[in-house]
């Protein structure tokens, strides 16, 4: 597989936190650089700025200094201005400081210093989607829909990215969560100790003999050999083949754009996946996909939404484009650029849209979003509704979206069962 230099990461789309690492908005980087330490400060050919409009940035930065009605911390006046600057050219690029950099980082490592809660805002308030497998939100036995009162006493409301914040900390420190459950009265109190939450952002479960379903929450850089190790299950949980695998992408806002090529190469035995046009060498580029099916060719369905963005649109265009899945759901969300973070040298990074992606077909979808084959009414089930855990009716039974799905999984199957029989006995099977 082609691919560039340098690890490229996308997150867009709906806000995914895991109680040490938010995501929120449209974020992007290149861990491959955000790993290394910053490069020093250097001049780069034909990008000084010009002196009229340095000497206008100090007379600006004069006159705040000396008549605005409040003293201004240097530091502070000087942040301002970098974050203006930066998130004038377009809604994606900004400057980030030092935790906002930490921030990005441990977004695509799969690994942070936590309680281990996946969290989302629904309906006004912030609710537990789910606890991480194995993690002190888990052994405590927080639920899947639980929602988010109070952390150390402080109210949460809405606020989901105070409630991440305050969820934050050192490993081994203590955390207090007061959460209110449908199908109990009052409050309930948690007192958690943080540690080190290895996180997994792949869940799969048998719907019925010979199909299965696989929901990935983004893309880190643990997600493909998550996505392997999954599929092996389904495998092992299904002798006699898979006829079939659901491929939900749902409310998943991307990750790591290398991780979501390789689950797309997962199913495609050849061609391309996605290209991007930029400026630089590092920003134009090809990947394509190496020879292998994890499921040897078993019908796909890749479930879409609003809430589908980035790495995800990557997957699900690459698959669609190739005639590999068919797509189920709602229009996607429709990022089509590539940001990269580049450390500063005084701490800090610049994240900078340094590229446009396309499909395998040549197509933007940035501001489109892609349309599925079959698009379902309605906003769909809330996605503290959809995982393991919540309520004793099987997914397919629960999610509308499910099982369209594994309907439409099924007739593939009959069709494809059909064209392998030699054209006599054609007219003999159903």
């Amino acid at each position: 597989m082609a691919r560039p230099r340098t690890l490229v990461a996308l997150v867009a789309g709906a806000v995914l936190g895991f109680g040490g690492a938010l995501t929120g908005g449209v974020l992007a980087d290149r861990p491959g650089e955000a790993s290394l330490p910053a490069h020093p400060a250097r001049p780069v050919g034909g990008t000084a700025l010009p002196w009229q409009e340095a000497s206008l940035f100090a007379e600006v930065y004069e006159r705040i200094k000396r008549d605005y009605v409040d003293d201004v911390d240097d530091h502070a006046l000087m942040e301002k201005a970098l974050r203006g600057m930066v998130a004038a050219l377009d809604p994606h690029s900004a400057y980030l400081d030092s935790e906002e950099f930490e921030e990005i980082r441990l977004s695509t490592m799969g690994s942070y210093p936590g309680v281990g809660i996946e969290v989302g805002a629904e309906d006004g308030v912030v609710k537990v989607l789910r606890p991480i497998e194995g993690s002190p939100a888990q052994q405590a036995g927080l639920e899947p829909g639980d929602e988010l009162v109070r952390i150390d006493g402080n109210d949460i409301g809405a606020d989901l990215a105070g409630a991440i914040a305050r969820m934050r900390g050192a490993s081994g420190s203590l955390v207090k969560l007061t959460v209110r459950r449908d199908d109990t009265p009052g409050l309930i109190e948690y007192a958690l100790r943080r540690a080190q939450v290895e996180v997994h952002s792949v869940v799969q479960q048998s719907l019925e003999p010979g199909y299965g379903y696989l929901r990935i929450t983004s893309f880190s850089e643990t997600t493909p050999g998550d996505v392997g190790r999954a599929v092996a299950r389904i495998k092992r949980d299904n002798p006699s083949g898979i006829k079939g695998l659901v491929l939900d992408l749902r409310n998943n806002p991307g990750g790591v754009l290398e991780s979501g090529v390789a689950v797309a190469d997962d199913f495609l035995e050849r061609g391309v996946i996605v290209t991007a046009d930029g400026r630089t060498p590092e920003a134009r580029f090809r990947m394509d996909a190496s020879a292998g099916d994890l499921i040897d060719g078993a019908p796909l369905v890749v479930l879409v939404n609003g809430g589908s963005a980035s790495a995800s649109e990557i997957v699900a265009g690459a698959l669609k484009d190739h005639g590999r899945a068919l797509l189920i759901g709602r229009r996607t969300y429709g990022k089509g650029s590539v940001q990269t973070v580049m450390p500063l040298a005084r701490g800090g990074a610049v994240k900078l849209t340094t590229s446009r992606y396309f499909t395998p077909s040549g197509t933007s979808i940035h501001g489109k979003g892609i349309v599925p084959d079959i698009v379902q009414e309605g906003p769909g089930a809330p996605p503290a509704e959809l995982l393991a855990g919540r309520g004793s009716a099987p997914l397919a039974d629960r999610d509308t979206d499910v099982r369209v799905a594994l309907d439409t999984l099924k007739i593939r199957a009959a069709v494809a069962r059909r064209a392998a029989l030699p054209v006599a006995m054609r007219a003999l099977v159903p």
